[in-house]
C-alpha cells in the first residue's frame, strides 16, 4: 500500500501541475493554495516562497533521477542490464511526471543562480551515470560521443509531455525500443 503524500508533497504536486499549465510566472501563491484547499499565505508554513517551491521541485526531481539511476546501475548484473534499467527508469519517470518535465524544461531559468547551479550539478551527475554505463556497453565510444548520445536519448524521452499520443504502456514500449536502438547504433564518423 502506497503511503499518502505529505502536505508538502501535495503542494509541490499541485504547483507542478499549475506551473506546467501556466508557467511559473503565470501562477500566484493564491492559485497554488486554492489547488490544495488552503489560503495562499498558509503555504508559507511549508515553503519560504514560490521561488522556494520551484527550487525544491527541480532539485528534488534531479536528485531523485540521480539516485534512482545510481541504484539501478548498482543492482544490475552487467552493463547491458544497467543500460536497460536506466532507459526503463527514465521512461517511467517521464511518463509518470510530465508536469515536472515541462516545468524543468521551461522554468529552470527562473531559479536563483545558486539553486540553478545545484540542479545542473545533479543533472551532470545523472548524465555521467549514463555515460559510464554506455561506455561499458559501447567500448567504441569516446567520452564526448557517449555524453552526446546520452543527452540525445534523454531529450527524446523528455519530449514525452509533448508527444505522448499512445497509451502509457505502448508509449513506454516505444520509447524503450527507440532509446536502446539509438544507443546501439554505430557512432557517426565526425565530419562524414
Amino acid at each position: 500500500m502506497e503511503a499518502k503524500p505529505s502536505r508538502r508533497e501535495q503542494i509541490l504536486e499541485a504547483a507542478a501541475e499549475l506551473f506546467a499549465r501556466y508557467g511559473f510566472h503565470g501562477v500566484g501563491i493564491d492559485d497554488i493554495g486554492a489547488a490544495v484547499g488552503i489560503s495562499g499565505p498558509a503555504l508559507y508554513r511549508h515553503f519560504r516562497s514560490k521561488d522556494g517551491m520551484l527550487a525544491e521541485m527541480l532539485t528534488g526531481i534531479s536528485d531523485r533521477l540521480l539516485h534512482g539511476g545510481q541504484g539501478r546501475v548498482a543492482a544490475a548484473a552487467d552493463a547491458h542490464t544497467a543500460l536497460d534499467a536506466l532507459v526503463r527508469w527514465h521512461v517511467e519517470f517521464a511518463l509518470t511526471n510530465p508536469a515536472l518535465i515541462t516545468v524543468h524544461m521551461r522554468d529552470l531559468d527562473s531559479l536563483a543562480e545558486a539553486d540553478r547551479r545545484k540542479v545542473r550539478e545533479l543533472q551532470r551527475g545523472y548524465v555521467e551515470v549514463w555515460v559510464e554505463v554506455l561506455r561499458r556497453v559501447r567500448t567504441d565510444l569516446d567520452e564526448p560521443t557517449a555524453r552526446a548520445a546520452a543527452h540525445a536519448v534523454l531529450g527524446l524521452i523528455n519530449s514525452t509531455p509533448y508527444s505522448a499520443h499512445l497509451g502509457t504502456g505502448s508509449m513506454s514500449d516505444l520509447l524503450h525500443r527507440m532509446a536502446l536502438n539509438a544507443l546501439s547504433a554505430p557512432a557517426a564518423v565526425p565530419g562524414g
